[in-house]
């Protein structure tokens, strides 16, 4: 099967989840013996990125968003879907036409609706958030835009796939979307991630005393994803545990924010902002961890915890979304109350006091991770969908066809009668005269 994906971000450029989930899967997708091309944005902060790139087997194409500057991010957007039609078109002039197409949220709908009407492409998307949960709810005209955009991305496409039950039950409710157009895919890990990485006894004496309990946050720092709450956890935990440090890693556009409320509790000794971790760091991280805690008020699925749960990190996760979807409490994880620091406190003392307990849980979730959420399966799953869009997509084809003969056999038919009326019509007067 020829596949086509579109996505805003793909390795090295990661933004959110997108990017890992597009990368897992198209790799998984070429060693089953499917042919998959991406065609993505080139950012030009991330130096060397090659316009054209043979990923193992993946055939990677990246676009700039050139020429005009744009007023604002939708504009933005626009214009970067202007240029991915353009090079999907140039692809499929030169190697032929793609069996499906798959969509990766909002900001590739217009490219996406355009390939797919103009060259007859079956349409899958895969929605990975959506604007309303993110901010919950609507409430100015750009988040409105987004909104409708997602609305617009799962009509137009045969199949939609997301990523937790959650998530179907949003789709539906905010797009009123008929069940079985939804397939839940849950997203997954690479089993390898850690092969090779253990703790690093020096690189944790960079954030962390050897006799502090790291309390890991990894994420970006967005209000939905909850880090504020954490903090506001941590006069708590420190008064029944002092020895515990909070390592927040990440970047985004609460960071100022988020550095005043720990100045403001005076515990700036006990919360270290890392900033931007790479790739080979992260694994460290989460390898010197003592526990990794997610907090999120809003996640549809919650990837990060995946990762950690297979690290073998003791992992705490908000009772939201998807994450509440990936845990049972107190057997593979623990949870806590979404938005509740006196909750997320009291599910990270309990760790840090329990060993026995940390063990169990990280046996349990290595094995729940390996069971569930390895690519093997995600990507069978996913080629049902594509088989289940082609097919589809081919019958409606035939019944436009079948519509169209009975329509032109009904034409001809009500020719055939006008002309044998006009006949009557010219015998009874000649019969006349």
């Amino acid at each position: 099967m020829k596949i086509l994906m579109l996505t805003w971000e793909y390795p090295p450029r990661i933004v959110g989840g997108i990017a890992r989930v597009v990368h897992d899967l198209s790799h998984r997708l070429v060693k089953d013996g499917h042919e998959v091309t991406v065609v993505t944005y080139k950012d030009a902060n991330i130096p060397n990125l090659a316009d054209y790139e043979d990923d193992k087997g993946v055939q990677v194409y990246r676009i700039e968003n050139y020429m005009i500057t744009p007023n604002n991010f939708t504009d933005w957007i626009m214009q970067l879907n202007f240029n991915l039609i353009a090079k999907a078109t140039e692809i499929i002039n030169e190697k032929g036409k793609f069996d499906v197409i798959h969509a990766h949220d909002w900001l590739v709908t217009y490219a996406a609706k355009t390939l797919k009407q103009s060259y007859k492409i079956p349409l899958v998307a895969t929605i990975h958030a959506t604007e309303a949960g993110r901010n919950s709810g609507i409430h100015d005209e750009v988040q409105r835009y987004i909104n409708d955009t997602e609305w617009l991305l799962t009509y137009e496409a045969t199949d939609v796939i997301v990523n937790s039950n959650y998530m179907k039950n949003e789709l539906q409710r905010l797009f009123g979307l008929p069940y079985d157009k939804i397939s839940v895919i849950p997203n997954g890990v690479n089993l390898n991630l850690y092969s090779g990485v253990e703790r690093d006894y020096n690189f944790r004496r960079m954030y962390a005393m050897d006799n502090e309990k790291i309390i890991l946050y990894l994420g970006r720092l967005v209000y939905e994803k909850g880090i504020q709450n954490l903090i506001s956890a941590m006069p708590k935990i420190l008064d029944k545990y002092n020895d515990a440090k909070l390592i927040v890693a990440g970047k985004g556009g609460m960071i100022d924010e988020l550095r005043n409320q720990v100045n403001y509790m005076g515990i700036q000794n006990k919360v270290y902002f890392t900033g931007y971790l790479d790739s080979e760091s992260v694994k460290k991280m989460y390898k010197c961890a003592d526990v990794a805690v997610f907090p999120s008020t809003y996640e549809p699925f919650g990837i990060v915890a995946l990762e950690s749960m297979l690290s073998g990190t003791p992992t705490v996760v908000s009772d939201v979304g998807g994450l509440n979807e990936i845990i049972d409490h107190g057997v593979d994880g623990m949870k806590s109350y979404a938005g509740n620091p006196n909750s997320i406190a009291d599910s990270v003392l309990a760790l840090l006091y329990d060993q026995n307990l940390c063990n169990n849980i990280s046996k349990n979730a290595k094995a729940k991770v390996k069971n569930n959420y390895n690519w093997n399966k995600i990507a069978q799953d996913t080629h049902y969908v594509y088989e289940r869009s082609i097919c589809q997509t081919e019958a409606e084809k035939q019944l436009k066809q079948l519509e169209q003969e009975r329509q032109n056999k009904a034409t001809k038919a009500n020719n055939s009668e006008k002309e044998i009326s006009k006949l009557l019509t010219f015998k009874k007067k000649h019969a006349y005269a």
